[in-house]
């Protein structure tokens, strides 16, 4: 039996973890391959089939502070994780994103079991976002095989010196799944003439904190200018959801705040259904633009965690969405950290709701991105190539 060890974080890692393990079981079927999965991931992962070890979804953080309270539990997990690798010892490692925690499992691995197979799919965005000058990377040194989902992610790594495979982006098989608009909106129970808000502020608890204010204020007075805007708010986890609530209520907004596990399953109605949506930056933007859902872009961490990035870690970007860094331009409003105030969303926001140049100009500029993340296809192509690297080929 093929055991692999599957390492990821974060709620937007669970979603590509549990993609991959669906393809991952059905190549092993095609070639008669006994399979055992094993996890670090969340519960979608979990429902895909794998052996969850650990739910890694909370541990997420970004910056320097935000991390602080995350270090003594990830510290426990690592120990118990060494515990057990030594008893079970995988045939491949796979690792997803969450440089926080894979960097140092990689490294681990490499040391203890040289010639296990690591391989890397979905890489941190080292190649758009840069510290100091150099632009190096610490993947290639335990890495025997980066499988990259953006085309200038795979130059990067092999002009590094990387073995890289382009795969394109997952995001591009759940598009099937979707649900047509007038079916999704009649099953949420929206008029034709109906404009709906998404508001999606967070993924991990510290964005709550910085991010849900302006973005619910912003919706706030969107409804007020537009009496019959309809608003709802997506959980990403259950612990979240009554802080959602509660944030709504104390402005009066009229919303519905859907639960984790609603927002999960409901996912493809909510995207095909929206008429725009204010939302965090990450992989959900990727998603919105797939979608064809007009969006604008927030961002904001604490101020001590943007003077270390900016003044002494020479943190370089030129966007931040993966929208706007894929096709180089900024498509999509971005409002980060002093630039984000409700006002400043708002005044992105409301051309975006009506049928304009400035909406249409974002829908064709999603075509242009759908061109230039791949074919479908992608997660059984990444999990033909983990497979042959595991067994050789």
């Amino acid at each position: 039996m093929t055991h692999l060890l599957i390492s990821t974080g974060e709620v937007s890692g669970d979603l590509q973890g549990s993609l991959l393990i669906q393809a991952l079981r059905l190549e092993a079927d095609a070639r008669g391959l006994p399979l055992r999965l094993s996890a670090l991931g969340g519960p979608r992962m979990q429902a895909a089939g794998a052996e969850l070890l650990a739910d890694t979804a909370p541990l997420g953080a970004i910056g320097l502070w935000e991390a602080l309270p995350l270090v003594w539990p990830t510290l426990r997990l690592q120990q118990r994780l060494n515990r057990w690798l030594r008893r079970n010892p995988p045939d491949g490692v796979v690792l997803i994103d969450y440089m926080g925690g894979n960097a140092p499992l990689g490294r681990r691995v490499k040391r203890w079991w040289p010639q296990l197979p690591v391989l890397y799919y979905i890489a941190p965005q080292e190649w758009a976002f840069r510290l100091g000058e150099s632009g190096t990377t610490r993947l290639i040194g335990f890495s025997d095989r980066i499988l990259a989902i953006f085309p200038e992610e795979a130059r990067f790594y092999a002009s590094r010196g990387a073995r890289v495979d382009w795969v394109g982006h997952p995001l591009l098989d759940t598009l099937a799944a979707g649900v047509d608009r007038p079916t999704a909106r009649r099953q949420l129970g929206l008029a034709d003439d109906d404009r709906l808000l998404l508001v999606l502020p967070a993924s991990r608890r510290q964005e709550l904190r910085w991010l849900l204010p302006p973005l619910l204020d912003a919706a706030a007075a969107l409804q007020r200018e537009r009496p019959g805007l309809q608003v709802i708010v997506p959980a990403a986890q259950a612990s979240f959801e009554p802080l959602l609530q509660a944030a709504v209520e104390q402005r009066g907004l009229r919303a519905r705040v859907l639960s984790a596990a609603e927002a999960d399953a409901r996912r493809p109605e909510l995207f095909a259904a929206a008429d725009l949506a204010l939302n965090k930056s990450g992989t959900v933007n990727l998603e919105l633009a797939l979608r064809r859902v007009p969006q604008v872009v927030a961002y904001r961490v604490s101020r001590p965690t943007a003077f270390v990035a900016r003044h002494l870690l020479h943190f370089q970007v030129s966007h931040i969405s993966p929208v706007n860094l894929v096709l180089e331009e900024r498509l999509v409003p971005e409002l980060l950290q002093d630039e984000l105030s409700a006002e400043a969303l708002l005044a992105a926001a409301r051309p975006l709701l009506d049928d304009g140049p400035q909406r249409q100009r974002m829908l064709d500029g999603y075509t242009r991105l759908r061109h230039d993340l791949g074919e479908p296809g992608v997660t059984r192509r990444a999990a033909r190539l983990i497979l042959d690297s595991v067994h050789g080929s």
